[in-house]
């Protein structure tokens, strides 16, 4: 693919370095995916699309309008996800009203405890995107959508071999996501317009970097087109009983 994301970024010298040494090999796709979104909540998104220097004025951890642009793109990867039968993970935080257990989050960011509405009303996912009785909703306090979860259990009951990832941010909790991933050999596909970030060079730089040693990176059109030739029944779970109907937390 050309004209990627990150190409503006990239000085003579970086594209030479990872030329030579051999990385950037495509992966490829599993044979049983799994899709994943991770934290796209009122937090990130906000209650409407708007300007990012808008929408942090009364949520500070959005990433404005270029949520509800990939918002639009993860739809589309559920509606094709469901109709295949493929299991849908949503991930996102929950946290004390009184912040008691945020832990290292407050270290960074002078507004993360200023209201317990971000903590609280903010990790409530987007209805844009609101998860049916039938995907899995797993909570977590740290970055990663493994760190404190079970996820990992869920992809070796499954048999998942790979993870179609979505959601924000880009460089926080995707890419924690994605290494994670990586550490136990699950091969991950990241769609490129349906992750995001508060950061234009961060999203773009993080890409490139997981594109180069951990993941591949491709538009939702390809990714698209590879759940629609899913052969049908791949997941065939007792009706009433599909592991993706369970609510965990940690």
């Amino acid at each position: 693919m050309s004209n990627r994301i990150w190409d503006k970024y990239l000085t003579d010298r970086d594209r030479q370095i990872f030329s030579a040494s051999g990385w950037q090999q495509l992966i490829g796709f599993g044979e049983r995916p799994a899709l994943i979104i991770v934290d796209v909540n009122i937090n990130f998104v906000g209650e409407k699309p708007e300007p990012i220097l808008e929408a942090i004025k009364k949520w500070p951890m959005s990433c404005g309008e270029d949520g509800w642009t990939a918002m639009a793109v993860i739809k589309r990867l559920l509606s094709a996800a469901r109709l295949k039968g493929l299991p849908i993970i949503y991930t996102t935080f929950t946290f004390r009203p009184d912040g008691f257990d945020f832990g290292g989050w407050a270290w960074k960011n002078n507004r993360a405890l200023e209201d317990e509405r971000l903590l609280v009303k903010g990790n409530e996912i987007s209805p844009e995107i609101a998860p049916e009785p039938s995907d899995l909703i797993l909570i977590k306090k740290k970055p990663s959508s493994f760190f404190g979860t079970p996820l990992m259990g869920y992809l070796t009951d499954l048999k998942i071999d790979s993870l179609l990832v979505t959601g924000t941010t880009t460089s926080g909790c995707v890419r924690a996501t994605v290494i994670d991933a990586f550490s136990h050999n699950i091969k991950c596909t990241l769609v490129e317009d349906a992750c995001f970030d508060r950061s234009e060079i961060s999203h773009a730089i993080n890409l490139f970097d997981m594109n180069a040693k951990a993941a591949d990176v491709r538009p939702s059109e390809e990714v698209l087109d590879y759940v629609k030739n899913r052969p049908d029944g791949l997941f065939d779970l007792p009706k009433g009983q599909a592991v993706a109907s369970r609510k965990s937390d940690l």
